[in-house]
């Protein structure tokens, strides 16, 4: 059996952090994507696809904000979205999948692997049926393209390479609320 899911933006999470000046994190995240799951008996048949809105990232502050959407960093005005789209899904036990696909960040596509986790299944109050998955991967920045960077006087660089990722994801099944309709 097959089922399609779409993911709720307004209950999903895609969150980030990286070093900065050597010692410390910036995390922030991106408030607005869109995306689907279609969950299959054969995991492997199984699929994920995520657009992120890049402009909506949101790390806190306004000027560090305006900066990274600039092209030093993600430049949406030419590269408007980041996108994910799985080419396999495998189970590794215990409630957790490998999924593998391509990333692509400012038109540069990349394949990653995300360790993802069941966080359950239910219904909601309204009727529909949810489920819920947490996942983790690290990227090179400079892998997609955003090189900018800037020497410390006292050593060492500006931005670390090393982007920590974590999606907290909730999605909706699409055939209850489909019968609905």
């Amino acid at each position: 059996m097959t089922t399609t899911w779409n993911i709720d933006p307004s209950h999903s999470t895609v969150g980030f952090s990286i070093r900065h000046m050597v010692f410390s994190k910036v995390r922030g995240r991106f408030l607005k994507l869109t995306g689907a799951i279609q969950l299959d008996d054969d995991l492997g048949k199984s699929w994920v696809e995520v657009t992120i809105d890049a402009a909506s990232i949101d790390t806190g502050t306004a000027q560090r904000d305006t900066h990274l959407r600039s092209a030093d960093f993600f430049d949406v005005e030419h590269f408007p979205e980041l996108r994910f789209r799985s080419t396999s899904t495998e189970d590794i036990g215990e409630g957790r999948l490998r999924v593998t696909g391509d990333l692509t960040i400012r038109d540069t596509t990349r394949e990653i692997a995300l360790d993802a986790e069941s966080a359950g299944r239910g219904m909601d109050p309204w009727g529909n049926e949810r489920i819920g998955f947490t996942t983790k991967t690290s990227i090179d920045r400079k892998d997609f393209g955003l090189q900018w960077n800037q020497l410390l006087e006292a050593g060492g660089v500006l931005v670390g390479d090393r982007v920590d990722i974590e999606l907290d994801i909730q999605a909706v099944n699409t055939a209850a609320r489909d019968a609905a309709a």
